[in-house]
């Protein structure tokens, strides 16, 4: 049977897991919106528990698992990007341990202290996924992992990403016992230019928040690095400088 009534309890429950942060964390579950990436989150083994499709817009193999089939007049309702390819789903919830992490003797990680805008942590992921970066760690997050603007500005790369969210003084240890080099990016500390550290060894470089930058913890705590840069301006969207480093990562592991 077909659902057309927003007011259908499905649809009122789906719609608030999208819109309420504090009851989709508390009902252990996300959303997934898109082609793309219901199947990195299938491939990546999370656990569906259900989907909604709209036949005329989706014409592919219906995945395994439970189906509530839609209208489109409803789903363009119910689509919360702007656009549509006819499928969303809701999976289980899991979560990474930071001690369960084992790192290759060549790992690079990134770290995000305090990151808060669901979109650039997306984008970070995305960037992080493509150039062969092996974790994420987070410390003092303000986002949640599993928003639906992190998973469709990540475009799924979330799913088979390794994420941890910690303490700084948890991480550092981390850092430490597993003998990682600690790369800084504080604004206000003398710096050596990206590309002259080694980064083809185990490496962690550190990014703060966009208004802020790292927090006073991490001050003497590794060698501060910064992106070389030709203008006027003096920094770079978290994003951005993100990306650059994970590409200068990668050109040095292939060099």
């Amino acid at each position: 049977m077909m659902i057309e009534s927003p007011q259908n309890d499905r649809i009122k429950y789906l719609s608030r897991l999208i819109a309420d942060n504090r009851f989709r964390k508390k009902s252990g579950v996300f959303v997934v919106e898109g082609r793309q990436e219901n199947d990195r989150a299938l491939q990546f083994g999370f656990e569906a528990r259900e989907f909604f499709i709209c036949e005329s817009i989706f014409d592919e193999d219906f995945p395994k698992g439970k189906i509530s089939l839609v209208s489109e007049n409803l789903y363009q309702k119910i689509a919360y990007r702007g656009t549509s390819e006819g499928i969303i789903g809701i999976y289980q919830t899991k979560t990474a341990e930071l001690k369960d992490f084992v790192p290759k003797s060549d790992s690079s990680v990134i770290i995000l202290e305090s990151v808060e805008k669901p979109g650039n942590l997306g984008a970070i992921l995305r960037s992080c996924e493509a150039f062969g970066i092996d974790a994420v760690m987070i410390t003092d997050t303000k986002a949640d992992f599993f928003n639906p603007n992190v998973i469709r500005s990540s475009v799924g790369c979330l799913f088979g990403m390794n994420v941890f969210q910690t303490s700084n003084e948890e991480l550092h240890e981390f850092l430490l016992a597993h003998q990682y080099s600690i790369f800084t990016t504080l604004m206000d500390e003398r710096a050596e230019d990206l590309d002259k550290r080694d980064l083809k060894k185990k490496s962690a470089v550190l990014f703060g928040t966009e208004h802020s930058g790292l927090s006073d913890f991490w001050i003497g705590r590794g060698k501060n690095t910064l992106i070389p840069m030709a203008g006027t301006i003096d920094s770079l969207n978290l994003s951005n400088a993100v990306a650059i480093t994970c590409y200068e990562i990668l050109r040095q592991k292939r060099a």
